[in-house]
C-alpha cells in the first residue's frame, strides 16, 4: 500500500515539497504513529517541535470538538470571539517581555516573523532587519530573506527584499566566541547599514533547522544593551523553543535580558495550525487599525486548542517533565561512546547531538544520516539539521509514556554503539 501511495505523491505533488518518510500515517496516538501496513513507530519528531502534547491528547480532542459544535469561522476582524481575548490575556501574563503586554494571531510561524517585523517597522519608523547566520525564520520571502541558510530553502527563489543582514550566530565548536558574533554586528553597521536605520534584530534563543545552537547568556545581553544603545527592537524568534520544550514556557525565560517582540508557533496549537506574535503594549499598538490580520488569522478551532494545550502543561508539570526526560537523553548520548559524536546540546528537551568525521574532524552528514536511516528502519522517527546537516535532534511529545521512552533509549544506544 505504501509503494502505492508513494507513486500517486510523486506524480501529484511537485519535488519541492520534500518528504523525509517512504510510508504514510493513518492514526496517531501521544508519541506512536501507524501506518498503512501497521507497523509502529515511536515519534520522535513531534511534527517538526508541533506536538509538546504529543498526538491527539484528550483534551485538545474534547477542546476542538466542543468548538466544532459552535463554530468554526467568523475571521476575528468581522466578527469577534471570547476565546481569542482568553488566550491574548493567558500569554500576556507568562511571555517574558518587560511591562504590559498585548498578542495577536496568525496561522504559521512564517506569517508570525513576518508581522513582528512589520510591529518592529512601524513603531520605530525604520527598515533593516538584522538576523543570523544558521538561522531559520521561514519560506515567505521575507522570512527566507531573513534566514541563514541556502539550501534548500533559498536555493532560486531570489531577489529577496531588501535592508536584511546577518550577523554571526556565536557557536564555540565551530569557533564564534560572543565577541566574533558582536564584532560582526558592528562590521554591519559600519559598512552595511546605520544603527539608526535598524528596526530590529531577529534572534533564535536555540536556533532550530540551524543545529539546536544555544545563545549564551552573555550574547543576549549583549544584544539587549546593543538595541537599548541604537533604539532597535529585539526580536526573539521563539517558534521552536516554545511551550515547555526547554523545560521553561519559553527558552527566553533562561535569559536576564528580555525581548520586545516575540514570535511563536508550533506546539502552542497542539497540532492545528495557529502563530502568535507577543510583545511590549506600546509596540503591538503601533501599526494602524486594518494593519495586522488575516482571513484565518486565531482560527477558533486552533484557539480551543491552545487554550487547552496551556492547561496541559500546566496540569501536567510539562516544564519539569521536559528538563527530567532531557537529562536522560543526553546520559545516553554521552555515555555512547560514538567517536564521532562531536557535541551534544541540550535545554530541557531540546536536544541535539553533533556528528564529525572522526578522520579528518569534519561535519559529516552521512554519519548522522546513517544513524536516522538505521532508526526510521528500527521504528524510531528522528530528525536531522544543521548548516551542513551532520545534527540528529530530538523533539519526542513531552507527554510520551516512560517505557516508550526508555525503549528508544535503549535503541539508540544500540544504534550508537555500532
Amino acid at each position: 500500500m505504501n509503494s502505492e501511495v508513494q507513486q500517486r505523491r510523486l506524480a501529484a505533488t511537485p519535488r519541492g515539497v520534500g518528504v523525509m518518510c517512504d510510508f504514510y500515517a493513518v492514526r496517531a496516538e501521544n508519541a506512536t504513529l501507524w501506518d498503512h501496513q501497521g507497523r509502529e513507530y515511536t515519534d520522535f519528531t513531534a511534527g517538526i517541535a508541533v506536538l509538546n502534547t504529543g498526538h491527539r491528547h484528550p483534551k485538545v480532542v474534547e477542546a476542538v470538538k466542543n468548538q466544532l459544535d459552535c463554530f468554526t469561522h467568523t475571521a476575528f476582524q468581522v466578527i469577534p470571539y471570547e476565546n481569542y481575548l482568553q488566550l491574548a490575556e493567558r500569554l500576556n501574563q507568562c511571555v517574558p517581555v518587560e511591562g504590559p503586554a498585548k498578542t495577536t494571531f496568525f496561522s504559521t510561524g512564517a506569517e508570525a516573523v513576518e508581522n513582528a517585523v512589520k510591529i518592529a517597522r512601524a513603531a520605530t519608523g525604520r527598515a533593516g532587519v538584522i538576523a543570523f547566520t544558521g538561522a531559520f525564520h521561514g519560506r515567505t520571502m521575507m522570512t527566507m530573506a531573513l534566514t541563514g541558510k541556502v539550501v534548500p530553502y533559498k536555493t532560486g527563489f531570489g531577489p529577496f527584499p531588501g535592508s536584511v543582514f546577518h550577523a554571526r550566530y556565536p557557536n564555540a565548536l565551530q569557533g564564534y566566541s560572543v565577541d566574533d558574533a558582536m564584532e560582526s554586528l558592528a562590521t554591519i553597521f559600519r559598512c552595511d547599514i546605520s544603527p539608526q536605520d535598524v528596526a530590529a534584530i531577529i534572534y533564535e534563543p536555540i536556533q532550530g533547522e540551524g543545529g539546536f545552537n544555544i545563545a549564551p547568556a552573555e550574547f543576549v545581553s549583549k544584544l539587549r544593551e546593543l538595541c537599548d544603545e541604537h533604539g532597535i527592537l529585539l526580536i526573539a524568534d521563539e517558534i521552536q523553543t516554545g511551550f515547555a520544550r526547554t523545560g521553561k514556557m519559553f527558552a527566553s525565560d533562561y535569559y536576564d535580558a528580555k525581548p520586545d517582540l516575540m514570535t511563536m508557533a508550533k506546539s502552542l496549537g497542539g497540532g492545528l495550525p495557529i502563530s502568535a506574535v507577543a510583545g511590549r503594549a506600546e509596540i503591538m499598538d503601533a501599526p494602524l487599525p486594518g494593519g495586522l490580520g488575516g482571513t484565518y488569522a486565531g482560527n477558533p478551532l486552533a484557539i480551543a486548542s491552545s487554550l487547552a494545550v496551556l492547561e496541559i502543561i500546566d496540569e501536567e508539570q510539562l516544564c519539569e517533565r521536559a528538563l527530567r526526560l532531557g537529562a536522560e537523553l543526553v546520559e545516553t548520548l554521552n555515555a555512547s561512546g560514538h567517536p564521532a559524536l562531536a557535541e551534544v546540546r541540550a535545554r530541557g528537551s531540546m536536544v541535539a547531538a553533533e556528528f564529525n568525521d572522526p578522520a579528518t574532524g569534519k561535519p559529516s552528514a552521512e554519519i548522522a544520516r546513517d544513524i536516522q536511516q538505521k532508526a526510521l528502519a528500527q521504528g524510531l522517527i528522528l530528525l536531522t539539521c544543521g548548516v551542513h546537516g551532520n545534527v540528529i535532534r530530538f523533539l519526542y511529545p513531552l507527554t510520551i509514556p516512560d517505557a516508550q521512552f526508555k525503549a528508544a533509549l535503549s535503541l539508540l544506544s544500540t544504534l550508537l554503539a555500532h
